[in-house]
């Protein structure tokens, strides 16, 4: 247990400063591009690569998103492998709650999302954008907002947006997988299964590991997935149980060295090439006029709190699952707000949902997401250090009555 909840410590001090290096590329993206010198940022992110050995040629915005974002869904493999065999999830009563949490926090923003948006082109698969919660955004806000609230209220925003995470992976598996060739996949079902043997094996090396793990990617790129599905593929394939005088699991090995990179490097870089949206009155007036703008905006900022916040109240009450030690129901309302803060992978939604649509529709849905994970943000800060002056309140009372 005390080893659990040192990597919990750690995993929550890493993803603060991988968050608050996310709102710093957000904002160095949304300044450039709305800058005298826009044209500069929209040609850095227009710029081709192209690997010709592979046929591989994608814009470096393709490149972060496809190959960055890999890193990123890697570590959230290995955080919610983890978290199954491990840490909160695998206690089924303390899980509880948080998947019936994640479970609320997409399905509602989901049918508010298509509801509004109905017949609006693109809402056909644009309905998921609102759906997930960006981990390392909403724990930078509870850090630096919520100092005083008990570390519960971290633990359960933590398991919460793991298992949302998960249920967005399923659906970008499901929802852009256009062409599908069974080839290039039984080569990444091959690469798994290797990975698997080479993890039951016990072997160690990275000579083996990183071939695998390069070559699944470039399976699944060609097989018609979106090729970040290998980071989680093989993330859950990894090993979390040390042996018997073994110093750390692989799992732990491979987060300590990814982690980092992941919330440091490939997280805000993304960030950096996909929040670049124009920001002029006539995006400011489209953003509370048109239904997919509202879709994406209600979806996230109502659906996720009322979802979030009212299945929680439901299976509490009727003794499905467990209140948080320490939490009262305004502290819940307060960080199912911080769930409505959706960045990293709903933006990547957004690109892929609306590609066929238009660059407009694209950077409407962008400019969205990015305006209500501000406001959620803004509103659960808020709420947080209300909160967090009634827990010190109550501290401060005990102490002193013990004094007396």
């Amino acid at each position: 247990m005390t080893q659990v909840r040192s990597e919990l410590t750690r995993y929550l001090r890493t993803e603060t400063a991988g968050g608050t290096l996310l709102l710093i590329a957000a904002a160095v993206a949304l300044l450039w591009v709305n800058s005298p010198y826009g044209e500069s940022y929209v040609t850095m992110t227009q710029t081709v690569l192209s690997i010709r050995p592979l046929h591989l040629e994608s814009t470096l915005a393709d490149w972060t998103e496809d190959g960055l974002l890999a890193v990123f869904f890697f570590v959230a493999g290995l955080e919610l492998k983890r978290e199954l065999v491990v840490g909160e999830l695998a206690d089924r009563k303390r899980a509880a709650l948080p998947i019936i949490a994640a479970v609320g926090g997409v399905v509602t923003p989901a049918l508010i999302a298509a509801a509004v948006g109905f017949g609006v082109p693109g809402m056909e698969r644009g309905w998921a954008i609102p759906v997930a919660t960006d981990i390392a955004f909403a724990l930078a806000v509870l850090a630096l907002t919520g100092s005083r609230i008990p570390a519960s209220a971290r633990v359960f925003l933590l398991s919460l947006a793991v298992v949302d995470d998960l249920m967005a992976i399923i659906l970008i598996a499901v929802l852009f997988t256009a062409t599908l060739s069974m080839l290039w996949l039984l080569v990444a079902a091959a690469c798994s299964a290797g990975w698997a043997l080479a993890q039951h094996q016990r072997i160690r090396t990275p000579f083996l590991y990183l071939p695998l793990a390069l070559v699944s990617w470039y399976a699944l790129h060609e097989a018609g997935i979106h090729p970040t599905m290998a980071g989680v593929a093989l993330g859950l394939l990894t090993r979390v149980r040390p042996d018997q005088g073994e110093e750390t699991a692989p799992a732990t090995h491979l987060e300590h060295i990814l982690q980092p990179i992941s919330a440091g490097l490939c997280v805000p870089l993304f960030a950096l090439f996909a929040s670049g949206v124009p920001l002029d009155t006539t995006v400011f007036g489209e953003l509370f006029t048109d239904r997919l703008a509202l879709a994406v905006i209600l979806g996230m900022l109502i659906g996720k709190t009322v979802g979030i916040f009212g299945i929680s109240w439901v299976a509490i009450r009727l003794g499905i699952a467990k209140r948080p030690m320490a939490l009262g129901y305004r502290d819940m309302f307060a960080l199912s707000v911080l769930g409505a803060i959706g960045f990293t992978v709903s933006l990547l939604m957004a690109e892929l949902a609306l590609a066929d649509v238009g660059v407009g529709s694209v950077e409407l849905a962008k400019a969205a997401v990015l305006v209500t994970s501000m406001a959620a943000s803004l509103a659960g800060s808020a709420l947080l250090l209300r909160r967090g002056r009634a827990h010190q309140a109550r501290r401060d009372a005990r102490r002193l009555q013990r004094e007396e």
